[in-house]
Formats: structure tokens, sequence, C-alpha cells
């Protein structure tokens, strides 16, 4: 390959990426959506096999970059226009937690466990379940949180309160598996997680999807079948 070919390729490139990213917008540079970052992906493999393929002419760039772009284009036209196209491009917002509840059906549709909404929230600076109300997995993949009153953000000097210790919630039961160790290192013994458990109406380890214990808060508990909130 020649550099003056090389050269010619990048420049032309170049420019086209710039005029399909301004034509279509910033979306698909932040792949907000699955439509998105599968169309970035595309158009980069598209751009990359061209320069270095000998046997593909600046022509045969500009125009599939061109067609490409005028595609992405009628999508995000059709995405603005039209609810029905933006259900099927963009999708919609599965909630997770509902009224405090973690909806096990939905973690399942999104193919998540427990462990993997645990570190979603606490890379969202919530480590605890028992903070959220209401948590929305958006179709770019984050997470929109909704937390409880009594949890949302102030701060100490708005009431002058002295400062307090900061506690790591622990998981001391997971999807109906004791987590013996982390029971250990808090200090408690079996019974006195019997009798906690007991005290929620809970007899049965396998009956627990998450109990949590916080200092000072106490222990945080979801029973496999939660009681279904009233509707409105």
């Amino acid at each position: 390959m020649s550099l003056l070919h090389l050269t010619v390729d990048l420049v032309v490139g170049f420019f086209f990426l710039f005029i399909i990213v301004k034509i279509v917008g910033r979306k698909i540079i932040k792949q907000i959506s699955p439509f998105t970052f599968i169309s970035s992906i595309v158009l980069s493999e598209m751009l990359g096999n061209a320069m270095y393929e000998e046997k593909v002419g600046v022509l045969y760039i500009i125009y599939s970059m061109s067609l490409w772009g005028a595609l992405l284009f009628t999508v995000e036209l059709l995405d603005r226009k039209f609810l029905f196209f933006r259900g099927i491009f963009q999708g919609k917002p599965i909630a997770l937690i509902k009224n405090g509840v973690v909806d096990r059906d939905a973690l399942k549709k999104c193919r998540l466990n427990l462990n993997q909404l645990q570190s979603l929230l606490r890379q969202s600076e919530t480590f605890s379940i028992r903070e959220v109300a209401f948590c929305y997995l958006e179709s770019s993949g984050s997470i929109s949180i909704l937390k409880k009153s009594r949890y949302q953000k102030t701060t100490q000097e708005d009431f002058n309160f002295p400062g307090k210790s900061i506690y790591v919630p622990i998981t001391l039961i997971r999807d109906g598996t004791v987590l013996w160790e982390e029971l250990e290192d808090i200090g408690f013994k079996e019974e006195w997680l019997k009798t906690q458990l007991s005290s929620q109406g809970i007899t049965e380890y396998k009956d627990v999807f998450l109990a949590e214990w916080l200092e000072g808060d106490g222990l945080f508990v979801q029973s496999i079948h939660p009681p279904k909130q009233p509707h409105h």
C-alpha cells in the first residue's frame, strides 16, 4: 500500500466520520442504546477495513460511509418522530427495584444476578439495597436510582449534627445461601441469625433472597416471595 493511497483514505475517512457524527448526533458517541453501540462498532470496522484494503478505492469509502450515515440519520429521524420506533431502537427502562423490593423476575429478564445488581448500585454510590426506593436499568446499561427519603443526601452542616461513624453493609444471606464468613466477621452466631429471621416470620434460609446487616440500622431482609405491593 502506497503512502499516498493511505493518506487519501485517512483524510477522506476522517472528514466523513466527522460529518456523520455531526449529522447523526452525539448519541453514537455516548452509545446510549444497544443500537447506537452496534452502529458505532460497525462504522469503525467499516472505515478501518476500507483504509487498509488496497482494492477498496476512495469512492467505495465515500459510498459506504454515506449510505451507513444515511441509514443512521433515518433511524434517528424515526426515533424522534414516532414513539413506536423509539421503543424498538432504544428500548424501555426496566424496574429492578420497586418500592424497596427487588424484582427477581426483572433481574432474570435482564440476565442479572444479585451480585451484579449490588455492584451496579455501589458504582452509583449506593452501598445498600435498603436505601433504594426505585431502581431502573436504562437501555444504555446504566442504572437510575431514587433513594428512600431517609437516605437522600443531606449535609451534616445543614442540621449542625456531629459527625458519625460510617459502616459498610454486610450481606449475610444471598439467594438462600448463608455467607458464614461474613457472619463470623461481624461477631454473630447462627442462633442470632435465626432469631433475627424468626422475628420477621422467616424460618428457613432458603426463603431469604437477601439479608444484609448494617451497624446502627439492623438487619434488612427480603424474602424469596415478598408481599405484593397494593395497587392504587
